[in-house]
């Protein structure tokens, strides 16, 4: 069975009123907030690899 492709959002007619300038504004500040994010979850990633680290016993060799 073939899948309707979605259809696009309803136009919201305040939307349509922005200017271009405020969506370049927009579009660059969601870009540094995801820049921000993606750091934010790089650091959590590595404190949690360091702390499994810590936890392992050392080696008996």
């Amino acid at each position: 069975m073939a899948q309707k492709p979605p259809s696009p959002p309803p136009s919201d007619p305040v939307n349509d009123e922005r200017s271009r300038k405020e969506l370049l504004e927009e579009l660059a500040y969601l870009r540094a907030e995801n820049a921000y994010l993606k750091k934010l979850d790089a650091l959590i990633q590595e404190k949690r690899t360091a702390a499994r680290g810590k936890k392992r016993k050392p080696s008996r060799g």
